[in-house]
């Protein structure tokens, strides 16, 4: 994510819901929700017991927090201030150990290439300009035989009506505005991207999750919400 891969109302959007990221019940309710399986997906393919991961557009904190209870020496980076000074804040209440950065993939990956076992990118791509550039700063940064692990959201009318209609103008699980569908990405074209950059996609997931009792689980279903990992050959 250079300085012309970012945008500036995405990350004034986030910066908005800083003072209640970590509030169960605020506007990051899906993100707590979705947090466990996510940290589990990592867990069950990364051994984290001292492993270094990045969390690229960790927000405030809540899978970095996750990954380093777990065991894992963790850099969270983000460009949003407030998001970033209430992620470092929430330390002093966790007891964990967490170095957060105001900094961008592209300054991670200059900074510390092949520097990491494990690479999350949770609920970002679809926010940047050019998601291709994104994903070479994120192959970029692993260490060869390390994995990546993204989410995202795909393209299809049912990722629309939960995510836009559903989440944002029903339930209002979400400020209006959060998403756009045309910069969704079906797992073809983000298994493109990986591709390009000479990753191999072990696995693609579903995300399910049911917003009225809060459940949330992997599945075989692509539709809305997914996950995968991919690995750097070493």
């Amino acid at each position: 994510m250079t300085s012309a891969n970012v945008s500036p109302a995405e990350i004034a959007r986030f910066d908005q819901l800083a003072a209640r990221w970590w509030d169960p019940d605020g506007e990051s309710r899906p993100l707590h929700d979705l947090n466990p399986v996510r940290a589990d997906y990592v867990a069950a393919r990364v051994n984290l017991r001292g492993a270094k991961v990045a969390d690229v557009g960790c927000g405030g904190g809540l899978l970095s927090e996750a990954l380093a209870r777990a065991g894992a020496q963790v850099t969270g980076v983000d460009l949003g201030d407030k998001v970033i000074g209430i992620a470092r804040l929430h330390l002093h209440e966790s007891g964990l150990s967490v170095d957060y950065r105001k900094q961008s993939s592209a300054e991670l990956a200059a900074a510390e290439p092949e520097a990491f076992d494990a690479v999350c990118c949770m609920e970002l791509i679809e926010h940047v300009p050019d998601p291709a550039a994104l994903v070479h700063d994120l192959a970029a940064m692993l260490k060869p035989g390390g994995r990546l692990f993204l989410s995202t959201l795909n393209r299809t009318p049912a990722a629309f009506g939960a995510a836009i209609l559903g989440a944002e103008y029903v339930m209002r699980l979400l400020p209006r505005g959060t998403h756009h569908y045309a910069q969704f990405l079906k797992p073809s074209e983000l298994a493109r991207l990986l591709r390009n950059e000479d990753l191999e996609l072990e696995d693609v997931s579903g995300l399910g999750y049911n917003p009225l009792n809060r459940k949330a689980w992997l599945s075989r279903r692509t539709a809305v919400n997914y996950i995968l990992c991919a690995r750097k050959p070493a």
